[in-house]
C-alpha cells in the first residue's frame, strides 16, 4: 500500500486546494503517473503516485483544502491490486440483498456521497464523518456563509430537532442573491492570494507614486528600422519590454535604494537585478522573474518574457520563476490602460507601470507637434525611497527611452 500525500512544495506553502483528480477510485495507475492537480498559492503542482497499482481510497476531493504532508489517496500496490477493487464493490451489494433491513444503510449512502462530493464543498474530516454515518452531504445544511460543510455540520444532522430550525437560516444568506440577476464564483485560491496580498502592501508600506511621460518617437523609429534585422540575426522579436528592462536596470544602478526591501529595521540593497514582468493569466496576475538581466542582451530578454508568459498561460510556472524579484514591471498599455498607480509587488520597494501609447500635441522646440506619448508611473515606498531618488529613478528611465541608442551602447 502507498500513501499519496500532499508534498513540501516551498517553505511558504503549508497547503493547498485540490484543483482536479486526472483518477478515480477503480483506476490503475502507475509509477510516477501524475493522478491529481493541487492549486496552491503560487502555482499549481502535479501530484504523481510513487508506485504502481490500483487507487483504491481517495479521502480529498475537488475544492478541498489540504496540508502538507497529509494523506489525500491510497494506492494498493503490485499486480494483486488490479482485482481488489472489483470484490469490494460486489461485495457490498451482495450483504444487501441477503439481510435487506440493515444493510442498505451502510451501501447505499456510499454510493450517493461518492455522486454529491463532486458538487458539495466539505473539508476531508466533514467527508468522513458522513460516509461513516451514511449521511448524504448534499442534505446538510452548512452554518458557513460560504457553504462549506465542517464535522459540526455532520454531528448537527443526526439531531432532528437542532437540523430543522438550522434549515431556514441557510438561505437567510443567499436571500439578498438574486439568482436571475447575479452570479456567484467562489474565488479561487490564487485569486483569494493575490487579495491577500495586494491589501497587505497596502497596510504595510508607505506606497507613494510618481509619474512622468515618454516621448516614444525615437524608440519606435529605432525598433521599426531594426525589427527585421534583429529576428534575421537573433530568431526574436524586438518589443517595447526589453528597452524598457535595459532602461530599469541603468536606472536601479544609479538608484539603488530603489532596488531594495526592508527586513525589520534594516534596508537590504540587492546587488542584483532580478526583474519581475507581470502576466495576466485567465486566473490572474502572476509575476515570473528575468533573472540576471543586467547580463542579458536584448535578444536574451526577449526570449525570456517570451517563454516565461508561455509557461504562464499553459499553467507551467514553477517556484523558481516566481520567487527572488527585486523589482517589477507591469504593463497595463497592453490593455488600453492610459494612466494607473501599480501596487508594488511582495516585498520589493519599487514597480514600474507602463501603459498605452497615444498620439497627443506635445511642444517641441516652440513648437506644437503630434507625438506618440506614454505615461510611466513608479510606485515605491516612501519609507526608503526619497522623492529625490524616485523622481531621478523615473526621469533616468526617461530619457533613456527616448535616446534607444545609449542603451544599445550600454548593452
Amino acid at each position: 500500500m502507498a500513501e499519496i500525500k500532499v508534498p513540501e512544495l516551498a517553505e511558504s506553502i503549508t497547503e493547498g486546494t485540490i484543483a482536479q483528480w486526472v483518477k478515480k477510485v477503480g483506476d490503475r495507475v502507475e509509477k510516477g503517473e501524475f493522478i491529481v492537480e493541487l492549486e496552491t498559492d503560487k502555482v499549481n503542482a502535479e501530484i504523481i503516485s510513487e508506485e504502481a497499482g490500483i487507487l483504491t481510497q481517495i479521502t480529498a476531493a475537488e475544492g478541498d483544502t489540504v496540508l502538507v504532508g497529509q494523506v489525500i489517496a491510497i494506492v494498493e500496490a503490485g499486480e494483486g491490486a488490479a482485482p481488489a477493487p472489483a470484490p469490494q464493490v460486489t461485495a457490498a451489494p451482495a450483504p444487501a440483498q441477503e439481510e435487506p433491513k440493515a444493510a442498505p444503510a451502510a451501501p447505499a449512502p456510499v454510493q450517493v456521497v461518492e455522486e454529491s462530493s463532486e458538487r458539495v464543498v466539505a473539508s476531508p474530516a466533514a467527508r468522513k464523518l458522513a460516509r461513516e454515518k451514511g449521511i448524504d452531504l448534499a442534505s446538510i445544511s452548512p452554518v458557513d456563509p460560504q457553504g462549506r460543510v465542517r464535522v459540526q455540520d455532520v454531528a448537527a444532522h443526526g439531531i432532528a430537532p437542532v437540523a430543522t430550525p438550522a434549515a431556514p437560516e441557510a438561505p437567510k444568506a443567499t436571500v439578498a442573491v438574486d439568482e436571475s440577476r447575479v452570479t456567484v464564483e467562489k474565488m479561487s485560491r490564487r485569486r483569494q492570494t493575490i487579495a491577500k496580498r495586494l491589501l497587505e502592501v497596502r497596510q504595510s508600506t508607505a506606497m507613494l507614486t510618481t509619474f512622468n511621460e515618454i516621448d516614444m518617437t525615437n524608440v519606435m523609429a529605432l525598433r521599426s528600422r531594426k525589427k527585421d534585422q534583429f529576428f534575421e540575426s537573433t530568431g526574436s522579436r524586438l518589443g517595447f519590454m526589453s528597452f524598457f528592462t535595459k532602461a530599469v536596470v541603468a536606472a536601479l544602478k544609479k538608484y539603488p535604494y530603489v532596488n531594495a526591501q526592508i527586513s525589520g529595521d534594516e534596508m537590504h540593497l540587492n546587488n542584483f537585478f532580478d526583474i519581475g514582468v507581470a502576466v495576466s493569466t485567465e486566473e490572474g496576475l502572476v509575476v515570473p522573474v528575468v533573472r540576471d538581466a543586467d547580463r542579458k542582451n536584448f535578444s536574451e530578454i526577449e526570449d525570456t518574457i517570451a517563454g516565461l508568459a508561455a509557461k504562464a498561460r499553459d499553467k507551467k510556472l514553477g517556484l523558481n520563476d516566481l520567487s527572488g524579484g527585486s523589482f517589477t514591471i507591469t504593463n497595463g498599455g497592453v490593455f488600453g490602460s492610459l494612466m494607473s498607480t501599480p501596487i508594488m509587488n511582495g516585498t520589493q520597494a519599487g514597480i514600474l507601470g507602463m501603459h498605452t501609447i497615444q498620439k497627443r500635441p506635445v511642444a517641441v522646440n516652440g513648437e506644437v507637434e503630434i507625438r506618440p506619448m506614454m505615461y510611466v508611473a513608479l510606485s515605491y515606498d516612501h519609507r526608503i525611497i526619497d522623492g529625490k531618488d524616485s523622481v531621478g529613478f523615473l526621469k533616468t528611465v526617461k530619457e533613456l527611452i527616448e535616446n534607444p541608442e545609449d542603451l544599445l551602447l550600454n548593452s
